[in-house]
């Protein structure tokens, strides 16, 4: 059995032996298939003189067999001494061996998988996010609807907050124009923030066909730095004052939201199962998020570095793919793979800690959990039972409810072992984590 050197981290180097006669063998074999299907100029195909075959041929074909033979010698070596690879770095020639006629010697350095010795739960401190669903989130997320369908009708009198008005604007700094300080028949929301403060409070009070100069002072730190820290006066123009107009929750509002017999009742139902679903849906992920770092945290190894940098490059990559949906030009776009390196030593880390739990606790899912992720995610469809039927149509598909409730049973037993202390949020709280 070969002994394997210790490098640098998880670096390791194995020198494997071929005997000269098995490559000289294997080379001689390969050499006779090439022959009996080489096309060379002059001779008929596989009739050419092993020789000449030889000649065009051979050193590719040696090459070929030195390879081929050292690997699986290598594999070989692996298998009988149980070393798990992370990535087999390169092979490098071993000095010296010119003129040995007796055997082959190549240097493998490959980087091992570290040992994982899985952290003590009992000793864990997470905070668990908690969040109910009650009238009063119902209410506002009616009334957030309500918002969504908002009609407006014009007025004739002055402009005030929650009004939306349509405006033509003109800004000068020092009498001169600037790029991007006018618009024509440009509509907002006033009281929004969408506008800078002293321009909203100069559109206050003004009515349809009114026109105004507007001095509004550009804060420092303003985004736009040709006009930060300046003062531009704009001559406002108002088209039109439009005050807002909520819909009634009443029969035609529940139609509007897929309640065929427009029944209020079972309105606010649906809402709260939705509300309820999403609520779950966002205080789950950040249960995940606080479990998966307490588990980080709590184990220290070293970490594959090729790993990390094929991580990380893929990371790279899929941001440029995210910059190319939303229509931004990222084919010379360059993503220094430094960037990314935190977040793939984090992904690596989780990678090598999870599969070592999951088989110490044997929480592999079953596949009543998996069927019952599956039929959460088809109970927001239209016809539940043609999603369930398309997610077993192939085996394939159902990988992410496999993954899903992997990870759910993960987090239940990393919070059953852990002390966990519960956090209970608020529904703003909740629907702004941004998940």
């Amino acid at each position: 059995m070969a002994t394997i050197e210790k490098l640098e981290n998880l670096e390791r180097k194995l020198v494997v032996t071929v005997k000269w006669d098995d490559i000289n063998a294997e080379f001689d074999k390969r050499l006779k298939q090439t022959a009996k299907k080489a096309k060379i100029d002059g001779f008929r195909p596989g009739h050419a003189p092993i020789k000449m075959v030889a000649q065009m041929y051979g050193a590719s074909i040696q090459n070929e067999v030195l390879n081929d033979l050292a690997q699986a010698e290598f594999n070989k070596e692996m298998i009988a001494q149980q070393v798990r690879i992370a990535d087999l770095l390169r092979v490098d020639a071993v000095e010296g061996q010119e003129n040995n006629t007796e055997t082959f010697q190549a240097a493998f350095i490959f980087e091992v998988l570290p040992e994982i010795n899985l952290a003590d739960l009992s000793g864990l401190n997470i905070e668990k996010s908690v969040a109910n669903v009650n009238d009063a989130e119902i209410d506002q997320t009616i009334e957030i609807l309500r918002k969504q369908r908002t009609r407006y009708n014009r007025v004739e009198r002055g402009a005030q907050n929650n009004d939306r008005v349509i405006i033509d604007f003109v800004g000068k700094i020092d009498g001169e124009l600037f790029d991007g300080g006018s618009s024509e028949n440009y509509p907002f929301v006033l009281g929004q923030g969408q506008m800078l403060p002293e321009f909203e409070a100069g559109i206050l009070g003004m009515k349809e066909g009114e026109s105004k100069d507007v001095s509004v002072n550009f804060p420092e730190d303003y985004h736009g730095k040709e006009v930060a820290g300046k003062t531009a006066v704009f001559t406002i123009t108002v088209h039109n004052v439009a005050e807002a107009e909520l819909p009634q929750v009443d029969e035609a509002f529940a139609k509007a939201l897929g309640i065929a017999d427009g029944d209020v009742s079972k309105m606010r139902e649906e809402v709260k199962k939705n509300v309820s679903r999403e609520v779950k849906r966002r205080t789950d992920a950040q249960n995940v998020e606080a479990v998966m770092a307490a588990l980080r945290d709590a184990h220290s190894f070293d970490l594959p570095r090729s790993l990390v940098n094929e991580e990380a490059a893929r990371l790279a990559e899929e941001m440029k793919q995210n910059f190319a949906q939303q229509g931004l030009d990222a084919k010379d776009l360059n993503l220094p793979v430094e960037m990314f390196i935190d977040r793939a030593e984090e992904r690596v880390k989780l990678g090598l800690i999870l599969p070592a739990l999951v088989e110490a606790n044997k929480l592999q899912p079953t596949e009543e959990q998996i069927k019952n992720i599956v039929n959460e995610f088809a109970e927001s469809y239209e016809d539940p039972q043609e999603v369930v039927a398309w997610y077993y149509a192939d085996r394939e598909r159902l990988q992410g409810p496999s993954n899903l409730a992997l990870e759910a049973n993960v987090v239940a037993f990393v919070l059953g072992k852990a002390k966990v202390t519960e956090k209970t949020l608020n529904f703003d709280e909740v629907m702004g984590a941004g998940m």
